[in-house]
C-alpha cells in the first residue's frame, strides 16, 4: 500500500553551484510512503506525515545553504567554507552549523537533496513503513521569474541566515496595464544575485583581479559572513525583505518614468510575496 501527500511543504534555500555560484531556489515537496497497514488501517496518519516530515525538512534543510559535499573546490575549516567555482571565482561563507547543510555529491540536484531527506527520515518512521520517497520540483513558471539569495539579520526566525534564497515570479503593471518587458528586465537583473543590504557591506576586497563584496552581521543565531563577486550582488538601502524589494523596484521605475503609476507583485518563493503600488 502506498500513501501519498502532494504539496506537503515548500523548501526555500540557497545552494552553491560550480558555474552559477550562489543560487536561490524554491522546491515543492511531494512524498510517498510504502508500507503495511497499522491497527488503524493506515500506513501512517496524514497528520503525522505532515508533522514529522515538515518538521525535519524545516529543521535540517529549509532556509539553509546547501553545499555539494564532494565538489573538488570545496574547503572547510571549522565553520568557514570556501567554494571555488569553475571560472576561478570564490565564495566564502561563515555561520553557525545550523545555517548550512552538506549534501553528498558534486552538485545540488532535486534527486540528491530528496535522497538526503529520505535517509534522514527513514529512522524516524514506524516499523510498518518500509520505504519513503520524495519528489522535489520547482514551480512551473509562467512569465518572468528570477532566483535570488539574501539574509535578514533582524528576523527572529531562520530568515536571519545570511545565505538562503528563493525562486520567484514578478508581475508589473504600468498605468494599470501589464508590462511584460519591465518584468523580463527586472527578472534578468535579479537572476542569480545576492540582494544585499548596504549597511551589511563591511569590506570590498579583491580576488583574481575581481572586486568582491563581503557582508557580515550578528543576528540572534550567531555571527554570519558572506563574500562573493561584486558583480553577482545587488545592493539596496534597506533590509531585503520581499516587501522592501517590491517597494525598491516600484520606486526605481517611478524615478525613471515620472508621472507613471506602477504596481509591483514580487513573489518570495511559491505562492507568497508582497505588492507595492504607487500612491
Amino acid at each position: 500500500m502506498r500513501l501519498f501527500v502532494n504539496q506537503l511543504t515548500v523548501m526555500d534555500f540557497s545552494c552553491l553551484h560550480a558555474s552559477r555560484g550562489l543560487v536561490g531556489e524554491s522546491w515543492q515537496v511531494d512524498i510517498e510512503l510504502l508500507g503495511g497497514l497499522d491497527d488503524q488501517g493506515m500506513v501512517l496518519d496524514f497528520s503525522d506525515v505532515k508533522r514529522q516530515v515538515k518538521q525535519l525538512i524545516d529543521e535540517r534543510f529549509d532556509h539553509r545553504l546547501l553545499i555539494p559535499a564532494d565538489h573538488p573546490g570545496l574547503e572547510i575549516e571549522d565553520n568557514r567554507i570556501s567554494f571555488m567555482q569553475n571560472n576561478g571565482m570564490r565564495i566564502r561563507h561563515q555561520g553557525p552549523e545550523e545555517s548550512v547543510q552538506f549534501i553528498p555529491g558534486r552538485e545540488i540536484t532535486p534527486e540528491s537533496v530528496a535522497r538526503a531527506i529520505e535517509l534522514a527520515l527513514e529512522p524516524k518512521l514506524p516499523d510498518n513503513v518500509h520505504s519513503v520517497s520524495l519528489q522535489l520540483t520547482p514551480e512551473t513558471e509562467q512569465g518572468a521569474w528570477y532566483q535570488y539569495s539574501h539574509g535578514l539579520k533582524l528576523h527572529c526566525g531562520n530568515c536571519q541566515r545570511i545565505a538562503h534564497g528563493h525562486r520567484s515570479r514578478i508581475r508589473i503593471w504600468r498605468n494599470d496595464v501589464r508590462d511584460e518587458v519591465l518584468e523580463q528586465f527586472w527578472a534578468g537583473l535579479l537572476r542569480d544575485v545576492y540582494i544585499g543590504t548596504e549597511a551589511d557591506l563591511t569590506a570590498i576586497t579583491r580576488w583574481n583581479d575581481q572586486s568582491m563584496f563581503r557582508f557580515a552581521y550578528t543576528a540572534e543565531q550567531g555571527d554570519f559572513e558572506l563574500e562573493l563577486a561584486a558583480d553577482r550582488c545587488y545592493l539596496i538601502d534597506t533590509e531585503s525583505t520581499v516587501e522592501n524589494i517590491a517597494r525598491h523596484i516600484r520606486e526605481r521605475m517611478e524615478a525613471e518614468h515620472p508621472g507613471d503609476r506602477f504596481r509591483v507583485q514580487a513573489f518570495e518563493g511559491i505562492g507568497k510575496g508582497a505588492i507595492s503600488e504607487s500612491a
